[in-house]
């Protein structure tokens, strides 16, 4: 009895790539910042730093398949390496920061706010002694206005890097960082907290990061 033998042939058809979402996102910060998705830019302040009381809330959308990491770079004002502002005049003084960030789904649900579950990194420190905002000719680098300054680790803002040693950031309260000019337009999640490093004074460049499953 002879038999005809059915040859299958298994196509093995490359994994369909994952649709990506559409988040939306609101953000205030003193003075300025900027976010990333992955290392990629997907928004940065609109008024220049260099502003006087440049502080402006900024909302607006991207697209991301989950996880992603959020890397957020953020500034305070600062003149020079001195950590100071209004150098030479009768404001001469240590500027204050303070960020605040929500991103919602399309369903308009929460996936992330800023809190003290995000972990920060000062690369900008000054001044190192406080007293250097009394001085009547600072020098950065010099006796009370000496400061502590690092590069952006390569990678900090992508998936893989540990961040495991950074300090979690710091919450402060609406008394502490005094916002205004585009915070209250926004409806702030209840667990949306304003943020910064250890001291909101003398942190003038922070960078943090979370990643959303």
């Amino acid at each position: 009895m002879n038999y005809s033998a059915a040859v299958f042939t298994l196509l093995l058809l490359p994994a369909l790539p994952a649709s990506a979402d559409t988040f939306s996102a609101d953000a205030w910060a003193d003075n300025w910042f900027e976010m990333r998705i992955n290392g990629s830019q997907v928004a940065e302040d609109s008024v220049p730093i260099t502003t006087e009381r440049s502080f402006n809330a900024e909302s607006f959308t991207f697209d991301a398949e989950r996880p992603f990491v959020i890397g957020l770079v953020a500034k305070d004002f600062k003149e020079n390496d001195s950590g100071l502002e209004y150098i030479g005049t009768r404001r001469q003084q240590m500027g204050d920061g303070g960020v605040i960030l929500q991103i919602k789904d399309a369903s308009g649900g929460a996936v992330a706010v800023s809190n003290a579950d995000w972990r920060c990194l000062a690369i900008h420190t000054a001044p190192l002694d406080k007293s250097c905002a009394e001085e009547r000719s600072p020098v950065a680098g010099q006796g009370a206005c000496a400061f502590d300054a690092l590069p952006e680790p390569g990678g900090w803002d992508q998936a893989g890097f540990d961040a495991a040693q950074w300090p979690q950031a710091s919450e402060f309260s609406e008394r502490d960082v005094r916002p205004k000019d585009g915070y209250d337009r926004i409806t702030w999640e209840d667990g949306a907290r304003l943020i910064w490093g250890a001291d909101l004074e003398q942190v003038n460049t922070l960078l943090c990061r979370l990643t959303v499953e």
